[in-house]
């Protein structure tokens, strides 16, 4: 085997697994960073001294702690009694309502927050990419309402932020994929994605139902 062969194949393969642990160093320092961030300097004025990580845990427990208070049936009628009044509070109420439907669609499956996998013609003619489908709209500017749906477009590899957009139906075909693929898809970066995309109306044998 000639060395340069040999040489390749051993760079190719420190790639395989250097480059994920670097991906996954950076990802997680800036999660660890930007949680860190949120308590650490109020922890930090009450002990009078900043501990690095100190953010980190005292966010992860406190996690855990809502979770065990609104698991109980006190807990959990407390909890109600916080969200109505959040959900009553102007400009609060969008902004909570929002983020935790857009959770609880990302992080559960028995949500149908997330309806459908789309493939949708964005951000440019002849460029594509997947897409939710979020909800059905008619419009009625025209003499003949107009079906709309709205499709969020997640970025890639947090799939927690990225565009809301307004699509005629018939210009954006639903995929044969579930909505924990389509979440697989955008994490790994399209790696995870199948080799054929196929019609949701459309069997794999390529028979119209």
């Amino acid at each position: 085997m000639k060395l340069n062969t040999v040489l390749r194949r051993y760079f190719l393969s420190g790639i395989l697994v250097i480059v994920p642990l670097i991906i996954t160093y950076m990802v997680l320092r800036f999660l660890f960073i930007k949680v860190d961030g949120i308590l650490s300097p109020f922890i930090a004025g009450l002990i009078d001294y900043k501990v690095p990580g100190l953010g980190v845990a005292a966010t992860i427990i406190l996690i855990f702690l809502a979770g065990l208070l609104t698991a109980n049936v006190i807990g959990s009628r407390l909890f109600k009694i916080w969200e109505i009044f959040l959900i009553r509070t102007p400009l609060v109420r969008t902004i909570y309502g929002s983020s935790k439907q857009l959770i609880e669609a990302i992080t559960t499956s028995d949500k149908d927050s997330f309806k459908q996998v789309v493939l949708a013609e964005f951000p440019a003619k002849g460029m594509f990419c997947l897409g939710f489908l979020t909800q059905e709209i008619k419009t009625n500017f025209g003499d003949e309402p107009t079906d709309l749906i709205a499709v969020f477009i997640p970025s890639t590899p947090t799939p927690f932020t990225g565009f809301t957009l307004l699509f005629h139906r018939e210009k954006v075909p639903p995929l044969e994929m579930t909505v924990e693929q389509g979440v697989k898809f955008f994490v790994s970066g399209g790696i995870t994605a199948p080799e054929i995309f196929y019609r949701k109306d459309i069997k794999v044998t390529g028979e119209v139902d």
